[in-house]
């Protein structure tokens, strides 16, 4: 099966390429790139008593969703393999320190945190999914999508993202990308699409997959950013930007 979508915006972000445009130049970095190592997303849009309390994630995945200027009530897809881990592996050691549970630290660990929040500070009543399905998180975010779409072609807004696992959990995962996110503003491409496309191949055969060269996330967001064509292998799919 193939998935036809035509992107109409994008807004990406990591330490060392915080907006869109910054990956036009992926993956040579900054000459500031040590000083931005470290860097979560400043979100300005939201009072400063507000972000202080969120996560770098959920920080992470709010910036992208607002690079990407959606209209009032758009459906939302917020995909993450790890959501709150962190936040939730802080609690847990202060249980075991015998300290105190903070109160905003335990009603932002759960998974779909960012898009409850997101929600709040867009007045946003429209319904929101929250997706985590593994090394497979994106491009299962993407066919959830296609099935919204296929009922409603009112683009839709998805957001995906993740930051490294705690030291208790790195023996278990091998993400180098991390921390990293990204958002698109998606709906089903129409019979004579134009602008940016991404096409999804469901059902590869094996010798196609065999020949396909691997996709990271930087090679994906930098294809959008600079309006390049790319195609490659996305875990089990095949995968295709173009611009007509």
């Amino acid at each position: 099966m193939r998935l036809h979508f035509h992107i109409h915006s994008a807004g990406a972000w990591s330490p060392l390429y915080q907006q869109l445009r910054d990956w036009q130049t992926w993956p040579t970095p900054p000459t500031n790139a040590e000083q931005l190592a470290q860097a979560a997303p400043a979100l300005k849009q939201v009072p400063a008593m507000q972000r202080r309390r969120f996560s770098k994630l959920t920080k992470m995945l709010l910036d992208v969703a607002f690079q990407c200027e959606v209209p009032p009530q758009s459906r939302t897809i917020f995909a993450s393999r790890h959501g709150e881990l962190n936040r939730t592996v802080d609690l847990l050691q202060d249980i075991v320190r015998q300290q105190p549970i903070s109160p905003i630290g335990f009603s932002q660990s759960v998974h779909n945190t960012a898009s409850g929040i997101f929600s709040i500070l867009t007045d946003n009543r429209a319904p929101s999914t929250s997706i985590a399905a593994g090394e497979f998180t994106l491009s299962q975010a993407l066919i959830e999508a296609y099935g919204l779409l296929a009922e409603d072609n009112a683009p839709l807004l998805l957001v995906f993202g993740d930051e490294p696992v705690s030291d208790i959990y790195k023996e278990f995962t091998k993400e180098p990308e991390l921390p990293i996110a990204l958002a698109l503003q998606l709906s089903l491409a129409k019979e004579a699409p134009t602008g940016m496309q991404l096409l999804i191949e469901t059902s590869p055969s094996t010798s196609e997959l065999a020949e396909a060269p691997a996709i990271g996330f930087g090679q994906l967001i930098h294809a959008i950013a600079a309006k390049q064509p790319l195609e490659g292998r996305l875990n089990r799919y095949l995968l295709r930007i173009c611009h007509d």
